[in-house]
């Protein structure tokens, strides 16, 4: 082995456990990934208001529809709020059908101005009506709980409450399913239970996802509606709860099934809308985060996370790139050379670094698989086995797509909201949705209260104990 690919290793080397080293504290809080929040019954009905955007989606606002139907909570207690943008979308007789109200917002361009315009539309006694508002799209499904397991969350005191999504495509047929759309799925343990439960420990703002998302009414309140209008108005309301100190939890027992995208180009198109977004936020709020911090003197935990979160995966990742780059450079120039160096060259900077960062890579699609195995049991052994396998490759893609959605923001370039494709389903699609309900959770949820009951006894006794100290 020669001296460059001597001095390319120790490069690589240094700067991966650097960014292991910075790492660290994401590394050790995976742990809190096989966590799950206390579970606690509700001691009071809330008023809930479910708003749906719903802007041309009669061809599958069905499911949704059914599934609120179903629902266990109390039907005093919710209300169902349908907004769409033309006074004749077909939309309107399904939703009057079901007794749902109907906002005209004729002027939206974006899922931010459906949501303000509900919001301005209301008095400040309908306002006040609600305890919460949680924001549901319309190719959704709700499991039969969903809603009375909102009204149990309200008994943890946040402003913002972020429930646990299942792929509706499993409620179908191997059809509706694909290796992209699975890997779609597994995001969200990777999102929620690899990152959001590590968060709420360290009490950072969760990153947020508008779908199944619930906001207490004070929310409303102090934002004076809904404010917020990049193509990711759920980051943009991550980013801001760092100005306005609202406080979000991830709660994995309300249950909403979310539409993944079946073939490639739509779910590269939809990665892109949603990393520009990101990108956006950051150019309209990350000065604003940096001045408040400045005459604070000092970063909070969350504003920590918001600049350098990601820096040591970015430093991992490029040392990667450019060893590799690198490494088959010196491996042309050896083979063109005849310089049996050419081999080492290959193996070592080329072969080994991609290897290193896909098995990493693999083992991260592994743990966010088991933190949350409930969400693919409808997968099959090989389904499961391609998805892991694929999932590195669909992650590595997020580099040039974070590089395309920098350079387009840069340049003023947004991709415009627009209606996807939807699948559609057969008519017992909702009613499936109750065998979802399994003992694995009620086991989960017993365990919890058993914990909750154990807490309460020892605090009982340690206070009878006390009390006899005290008489002593």
């Amino acid at each position: 082995m020669n001296s460059a690919i001597r001095l390319v290793l120790c490069f690589y080397g240094g700067v991966s456990i650097l960014a292991v080293i910075l790492y660290l504290p994401k590394l050790l809080g995976f742990r809190f990934a096989f966590r799950k929040p206390l579970y606690k019954r509700a001691t009071a009905k809330r008023r809930i208001s479910v708003i749906i955007p719903a802007r041309n989606e009669s061809k599958i606002i069905g499911d949704l529809f059914a599934s609120l139907q179903k629902q266990t909570y109390d039907p005093a207690c919710f209300e169902i709020n349908v907004i769409i943008k033309d006074e004749n979308d077909p939309t309107r007789a399904l939703a009057e059908a079901i007794g749902a109200n109907v906002f005209v917002v004729p002027g939206q361009t974006c899922k931010g101005d459906a949501l303000d315009g509900y919001f301005k539309a209301l008095s400040k006694e309908e306002l006040a009506s609600f305890e919460a508002f949680v924001i549901v799209d319309a190719d959704a499904l709700l499991a039969p709980d969903y809603l009375a397991e909102l009204n149990n969350a309200l008994e943890h005191d946040y402003d913002i409450y972020l429930t646990r999504k299942f792929a509706k495509n499993y409620l179908g047929d191997k059809n509706h399913r694909s290796v992209f759309s699975n890997c779609s799925a597994l995001t969200w343990p990777i999102i929620d239970d690899m990152g959001n439960l590590y968060r709420m420990q360290k009490d950072m703002p969760l990153n947020l996802c508008g779908q199944g998302m619930m906001l207490r009414r004070r929310v409303i309140e102090e934002l004076g509606g809904w404010p917020y209008r990049t193509l990711t108005e759920d980051y943009e309301l991550k980013v801001d709860s760092l100005l306005h100190g609202f406080t979000s939890m991830f709660y994995p027992y309300a249950v909403i099934y979310t539409e993944e995208a079946l073939r490639h180009k739509e779910n590269y198109t939809r990665r892109i809308r949603w990393l520009t977004g990101y990108s956006q936020c950051d150019k309209i709020y990350k000065e604003r985060v940096r001045e408040q911090a400045k005459r604070r003197g000092k970063l909070t935990s969350g504003e920590r996370e918001y600049f350098f979160g990601i820096v040591p995966l970015l430093i991992f990742a490029v040392a990667t790139i450019v060893t590799i780059i690198i490494g088959i450079g010196l491996s042309t120039y050896y083979a063109v050379m005849h310089i049996p160096a050419w081999f080492y060259s290959s193996w070592l900077l080329v072969f080994m670094p991609f290897w290193i960062m896909y098995s990493l890579l693999f083992l991260f699609g592994v743990l966010a698989m088991l933190s949350d195995r409930e969400a693919f049991r409808a997968l099959s052994a090989g389904e499961r086995i391609g998805m892991l396998l694929y999932n590195p490759f669909y992650l590595l893609e997020y580099i040039p797509l974070f590089l395309n959605s920098r350079i387009s923001v840069r340049r003023g370039k947004t991709p415009d909201w627009k209606e996807t494709e939807r699948m559609t389903y057969d008519d017992s699609v909702a009613e499936r949705a109750d065998f979802e309900r399994d003992e694995e959770r009620d086991e989960e949820r017993g365990e919890e209260r058993g914990e909750n009951d154990r807490n309460k006894n020892s605090r009982k006794q340690n206070s009878r104990d006390e009390d006899d100290r005290d008489e002593a």
